[in-house]
Formats: C-alpha cells, structure tokens, sequence
C-alpha cells in the first residue's frame, strides 16, 4: 500500500539565474569526488615533506654517476630509443640538406612567380596580355589581374559604347532642302520611345555595377598576392637560416671546421688558440 500511494516528484535545485556565471550548482556527489581528491593529494605531500625531512646528505649510489636532470630538477631516463652510428648520422644529415634544398628552390619560384604577378597588376605602365601592345594613343586602356577580368571590362566596356552610340544617333539634326519662302531654317530633332530609353539607361547601369565588381575582385586578389608573397618570403627566410645551421652541423660532424655555401663563398669556424 505504500508504494501504491502516489508521491512527489523532487527535483534537484538548479543555479540561481544571480549565480550563473558560477557555472553548474554543485551537487553532494561532485563534493565528493573534489574532497577524496583533495585528501589523496593531502596524504602524497605529507609522505614527501617526511622523506624530505628524513634525506640522508651523504647518501650514494652508482646510479647517480649516470643519471642527469634538467634544469628544473626532473631526472632525464633513456627512451629505449636504438642510437645511430657516426656515419649513418651523416648520411641523414645529407639527406635532410638535399630536402632542405629542393624546398628552397620551390619557394623560390613561387615567391618569384608571385612578385611578377604583384608587380604587374600595380604598374600602370606594362601590359598584361598578347595583344595589349597594339593600342591606338586614343584609346583608353584598362589594366587587369586576369583573363576573366579583361572579359568582364570588355563587356561592360563594350555595352557602354552600344548605349553612346545609341544614344547619339537619337538626336539628328535634320535641315530643309529647300527654302523658297527666305524663312530661318530651322531644326527638327527626332524624339525616340521613352522604353527604349530605359532599357538602355538599365543597360548603362549594369554595364557600371560589372565594371565597379571586375575593380572590387582587382583589389582583393592583389590583396591576397601580397599576404602570399609575404608568407613566401618569411619561409624562405626560414628555410636558408636552417640550412645554414645544418651545413655548420655537417662541418663540425665531418671535422672540418669551414666550407662553400651554395653561392661559393668560403666560411671557417673560430678555431681554439692551441
């Protein structure tokens, strides 16, 4: 029967919406997970301030001969790691220095190609495509970071011109043959419908919104030229000081103290007066 009777359902009291920021309320069960964690830790340094108190100044062993510590007092042990011979060291090195050098040359050509690209789309003065020398002195012309954008101004371009002449060729001016009666001459202007005027005058509009959208995708490509040739460059960089410090390391592995760097100057290490 007790179990029968119906009963309150109690639900677990939530954050105060003042407390928030505090996080989740903290229930019985996480309070006893954080204090058996905090006593395990309590009970571990008690144990080391003992040994510490108890440490023998004088005490030896052979171990210490060999084991070593970093500069924050953690004992350095041996990986199990197998350790390389002498020449096969080099040989690595070898190849690393080989690696090293093919990227060299990449990054080289592309920071090359990237910089002529740069240059060419900010120099109002050199043509960028086959066929841009041959230009009347007047004509006006457009220099573009691309094909797709010498299209696109070609086009707008292109309808611009169709819409002027259109529109000049609406207003003629027309003069009489003859002229018996000695009255002023006078002219007459052809008028054209107003709708035709519109969808030129859209025309004319569209043709500027495309001209000011090939300008926008001008300026955020030569953008993201010049933030490629800047990680170019600091990678180069990069790349020439490492292998510098490895042509050092193969010098003083191959007990040399100079050599030839890749541009045939001689470099030597400051030898120890004997």
């Amino acid at each position: 029967m007790r179990n029968a009777v119906q009963r309150r359902n109690h639900k677990e009291r939530a954050q105060p919406a003042q407390r928030e920021k505090w996080g989740i309320l903290e229930k019985h069960k996480d309070y006893s997970l954080r204090a058996k964690d905090y006593n395990e830790k309590k009970k571990r340094l008690k144990i080391l301030r003992g040994k510490a108190a108890e440490r023998n100044p004088d005490e030896f062993s052979y171990g210490m001969l060999s084991s070593k510590t970093d500069r924050y007092g953690r004992k350095i042990q041996d990986r199990g790691n197998p350790t390389l011979s002498h020449d096969a060291v080099k040989l690595l090195k070898t190849q690393d220095a080989g690696y090293l050098k093919t990227l060299i040359q990449q990054t080289q050509r592309k920071r090359q190609r990237t910089e002529q690209e740069y240059l060419l789309s900010h120099d109002k003065n050199v043509p960028l495509f086959e066929g841009d020398e041959e230009v009347r002195d007047n004509q006006h012309v457009k220099f573009v970071a691309s094909r797709e954008e010498q299209y696109l101004v070609d086009d707008a371009q292109s309808k611009q011109d169709t819409s002027s002449s259109t529109a000049q060729s609406t207003r003629q001016r027309t003069v009489p043959c003859s002229n018996t009666n000695n009255q002023p001459e006078s002219l007459h202007i052809e008028r054209k419908d107003p709708r035709q005027l519109a969808r030129q005058q859209e025309e004319g509009m569209l043709g500027l919104k495309e001209e000011r959208a090939a300008r926008k995708l001008r300026k955020r490509r030569g953008e993201i030229r010049q933030s490629r040739l800047y990680v170019l460059r600091a990678r180069e960089r990069d790349l020439l000081a490492a292998e510098q410090q490895l042509g050092h390391q193969r010098a003083r592995m191959g007990s040399s103290v100079g050599g030839v760097n890749q541009k045939g100057v001689k470099w030597k290490i400051r030898e120890r007066k004997r």
